[in-house]
């Protein structure tokens, strides 16, 4: 009895995970506060017909053209402190944010067997393709290069550092349940450098922050 208990309460989480997905109505988010402060999340997708010029970086990965010289000069300082990161990941088109979700679902398939299930574990670690931030052009994962820095030193410096430049750790320790995601110390965002401080000195994120300024 009791193992037919716990199947119908495995059945009511999966419709209940399915009823939520797919009764969403897609928001779309709008550059009202400017384009620096598009607020993408699990809420809002990305601005329908949205389109970005990009620059490329040393490394193949691309950025909003209009970071650019803040994240230069960011990895300049970095540098001159002996901190030395990458841009591992910069622009995803929908395509590439998609094939990544694809692939977390599968790795969490493996541990609990059911899709829908498994595509839960996925978002608190993988933006729904539309909702992710890189889609915009203006957030980067950064991390060490594994020569001359590690990623705790890389980790530190931007913590301290970053809203120096405009920047601002998108999702910190501690507002998961605000953000959505999961703690993620790569994860940076443009937002410009007042407002960067701004938020930097009350400790909020952009979820908070746009609350704020509505």
């Amino acid at each position: 009895m009791r193992k037919f208990v716990n199947i119908l309460f495995g059945v009511f989480v999966v419709l209940c995970i399915c009823g939520f997905i797919f009764s969403k109505r897609t928001e779309y988010a709008t550059d009202v506060n400017g384009w620096n402060l598009i607020l993408v999340n699990e809420d809002y997708h990305v601005p329908q017909n949205y389109a970005v010029k990009l620059t490329k970086l040393d490394n193949g990965e691309r950025v909003d053209t209009r970071i650019y010289p803040a994240l230069q000069d960011m990895f300049d300082a970095a540098e001159e402190e002996g901190i030395y990161m990458i841009v591992r990941e910069g622009y995803r088109t929908q395509e590439d944010q998609q094939k990544l979700m694809d692939d977390k679902v599968e790795e969490y398939k493996e541990k609990v067997r059911v899709k829908f299930v498994a595509r839960w574990y996925a978002e608190k670690w993988v933006a729904v393709p539309g909702t992710s931030e890189h889609q915009l052009g203006i957030a980067v994962d950064i991390n060490a290069d594994g020569i001359n820095s590690s990623g705790s030193e890389v980790y530190t410096w931007l913590a301290e550092h970053a809203h120096e430049y405009g920047f601002i750790q998108r999702y910190p320790e501690g507002k998961t349940e605000i953000t959505g995601i999961n703690y993620e110390p790569w994860h940076y965002r443009y937002v410009g450098e007042d407002v960067a401080k701004e938020m930097f000195e009350e400790d909020v994120c952009l979820e908070e922050y746009i609350e704020k300024v509505q």
